[in-house]
């Protein structure tokens, strides 16, 4: 897919090795990322990326990395956000100067996101298999959210998503994210606006003109991340062994591998081997992708349904904020739009 002509290209969510370490795959646990966030710049900057946001999970040092790196050049912005995790699942700060603390209520979250200048995004909001806050956002004076995550192959999260969003225009900013945890995993789909600066950006979620492009990344994609955070992670456990690795401000990837005991980092090491046996990764991967699918599949009977009560839901929540702002009930209209007919879809 092409970009469009005069539009600017961003990725509005993207991830560093400054996201943690919470993967898990059965009893193994792994890195979310081993990308330095100099590599994710440099990678952003050969595919024509003029803004790149990076969301690490819970933490804002890897943008701050990334923004001091790009700095050199004159070809790129980078814009320091951060992927919260809430109470209710999660919720993207862009623009921020410090990073939330986690696991507060969504409206707690989003107040301090625009206390510090940001905007809010939700993430995967329909997700049926990570932390998307589904409903809530309704709720929530959120910017946008995304239309199309990068993590999600599926037939119904990104979907779903989209056909809200186009049942309400101009009510939201459409963002296309990667939600890329490896370059593997990027430049398959990225959101388009205009102009080509990051105050270009934030101008068009705030005025509701950004475009969301491309396509989910193919699941070879998250095959080779999966392997790269294993070989990744036991390099840097290694490393810790060896009393050769440093600690890193906000780094909690490396903080782990050094708050861990050597017993711990070896057996870490030796599990990664087991990991790495042919084929273990890939029947893991493909096991994965066949659950996400069985869900999407079951959650795709029920759309037309779910889209009902979001309609009803929406015209409820803007009916009493009308009763609030001026003591008049619009009680007829949201009546009137939760009965809106909609058209059937066919699945296979």
């Amino acid at each position: 897919m092409r970009r469009c002509g005069n539009m600017g290209k961003t990725d509005t969510h993207i991830h560093t090795n400054y996201s943690g370490y919470n993967t898990k795959v059965g009893a193994l646990r792994f890195p979310e990322s081993v990308i330095d966030p100099s590599v994710q710049v440099d990678n952003a900057r050969k595919n024509g990326v003029d803004v790149l946001c990076i969301t690490d999970h819970n933490e804002v040092q890897g943008g701050f990395a990334a923004e001091r790196y790009a700095k050199r050049y004159d070809d790129i912005e980078i814009v320091v956000g951060d992927e919260v995790m809430t109470d209710q699942g999660e919720v993207i700060g862009l623009w921020l100067t410090e990073k939330p603390k986690k696991f507060l209520t969504p409206e707690e979250t989003v107040d301090i996101i625009h206390e510090q200048g940001g905007l809010a995004i939700a993430p995967h909001p329909f997700s049926v298999h990570v932390d998307g806050m589904q409903e809530k956002i309704f709720e929530l004076p959120l910017e946008g959210f995304e239309v199309i995550n990068g993590g999600h192959p599926d037939p119904y999260s990104n979907y779903f998503a989209k056909r809200v969003m186009d049942l309400y225009p101009g009510r939201w900013a459409e963002t296309s994210g990667s939600d890329a945890h490896s370059i593997c995993t990027t430049n398959y789909n990225w959101t388009e606006f205009p102009g080509t600066t990051a105050d270009d950006l934030r101008k068009a979620i705030l005025n509701k003109t950004t475009v969301g492009m491309g396509v989910p990344a193919p699941v070879l994609g998250q095959f080779q991340w999966s392997y790269e955070v294993v070989w990744g992670g036991q390099k840097l456990m290694y490393q810790a062994l060896r009393r050769k690795l440093e600690p890193v401000p906000g780094n909690e990837l490396i903080a782990k591998c050094l708050r861990n005991t050597d017993m711990k980092n070896i057996t870490g090491i030796i599990m990664g081997f087991v990991y790495d046996v042919p084929f273990t990764g890939m029947l893991a991967t493909l096991i994965s992708t066949a659950t996400l699918k069985r869900r999407a599949k079951k959650a795709l009977k029920h759309i037309d349904e779910r889209i009902a009560k979001v309609q009803k839901l929406i015209a409820d929540i803007d009916s009493k904020k009308f009763l609030a702002l001026t003591g008049k009930d619009v009680g007829p209209l949201k009546e009137a739009a939760a009965e809106v007919e909609l058209p059937r879809v066919i699945t296979h």
